[in-house]
């Protein structure tokens, strides 16, 4: 009798520890909600987008900052401020170097921002590995598209035509994708710097300026010139990605890894185009405190999957594929830790060398 009341007075124990635990616990977390719920009531909190006023990157930024308050705990008012140039880099490097490290500013930068050490030798005064990661809005897939009355009408014909491309600035896709193809694959691209980005390549275009873009991104490309192709003005020459957009699969635009010759041509390509997965990068500066960071990559994510957002993204033309913060984060590791050799490679193949040179 003794030893069955003994049973039930430790079975009694362990059960009132655990919910007591359990308790403790809920309360641990009520109080670190509450704690960043009065953190953030009233405050402002910034998007700063790496790109011009008027692109996508500008366009996606605006359409996270109108729904994003709304899922932080205290509901701050989210507003978005433009730092262009350098490929994304002076935005990184303001957030990195100049922003409060309390998770009052976010930054909106091109992936090329983030993958820097990897792809130039050129210095940027911050390290991008050290960037706490929220997430990513979409992938990304770049492409090549020219006016319908180049010269150029295939992919294929690159290599014995030459195509005249408007690019924007070092680090930038619409400049470093194109080096890339001339380096790795010896297409005959002659390009025309000194734009500041899509919208003004677009404009350039259809003055005829130039005769097209690479490493234009598809969903930006929908913002600007959604009927370029429908009404016949552009022609899609190829896919800068690893698997290629489903609308640009259809149509049978082909990926421009498929003409990589030699084995380590297309480990260089992919390495590259690994930054698409996460086209639409948003971040913190290191060291901000990680009950907030919990509460802006859930924020985050939950202002992507919500209704209204994704209603005005597609009116928009803007798609929306999400990738997690915890996940982005696993995922710029992975590329950190690629070999020498082949980084090596990367930078090489992002090096314009001038006809002449």
């Amino acid at each position: 009798m003794l030893h069955r009341l003994a049973r039930i007075v430790i079975s009694a124990a362990v059960f009132f520890g655990a919910a007591a635990a359990t308790t403790r616990a809920a309360c641990a977390q009520n109080a670190a909600q509450n704690a960043v719920e009065a953190f953030y009531r009233g405050r402002t909190v910034p998007i700063v987008v790496g790109s011009a006023v008027g692109g996508g990157f500008d366009a996606y930024a605006r359409l996270v900052g109108r729904h994003l308050g709304r899922f932080i705990p205290g509901n701050p008012t989210v507003i978005v401020q433009n730092i262009p140039g350098a490929g994304s880099n002076k935005a990184a490097s303001f957030v990195a170097l100049q922003a409060p490290r309390d998770g009052t500013i976010i930054g909106a930068v091109q992936a090329i921002a983030i993958t820097q050490p990897l792809v130039s030798d050129q210095p940027v005064p911050h390290d991008p590995s050290k960037f706490v990661m929220l997430g990513s809005a979409n992938r990304s897939v770049y492409f090549c598209v020219v006016r319908a009355d180049a010269s150029v009408k295939s992919f294929r014909e690159i290599f014995d035509k030459e195509a005249i491309i408007g690019t924007s600035s070092e680090g930038a896709s619409l400049r470093d994708y194109p080096v890339m193809l001339i380096n790795v694959l010896g297409v005959k691209l002659r390009l025309i710097g000194g734009y500041a980005g899509s919208r003004e390549i677009m404009i350039a275009m259809e003055r005829n300026e130039v005769q097209g873009m690479c490493g234009m991104d598809w969903s930006s490309f929908l913002t600007q010139g959604r009927d370029w192709v429908s009404g016949g003005f552009a022609r899609l020459l190829a896919q800068e990605d690893l698997g290629g957009h489903p609308v640009m699969n259809r149509m049978s635009v082909p990926l421009t890894i498929a003409f990589a010759k030699a084995p380590e041509d297309r480990q260089v390509m992919e390495m590259i185009y690994s930054q698409n997965l996460f086209g639409r990068p948003y971040l913190m500066a290191p060291d901000v405190p990680a009950d907030r960071v919990a509460a802006l990559r859930n924020a985050f994510a939950t202002a992507l999957e919500d209704k209204t957002l994704l209603a005005e993204a597609e009116k928009s033309g803007l798609d929306i594929g999400p990738m997690g913060g915890e996940e982005l984060q696993t995922l710029v590791g992975k590329l950190y830790a690629f070999p020498p050799r082949v980084i090596e490679r990367v930078k090489q193949s992002l090096i314009y060398k001038s006809p002449g040179r």
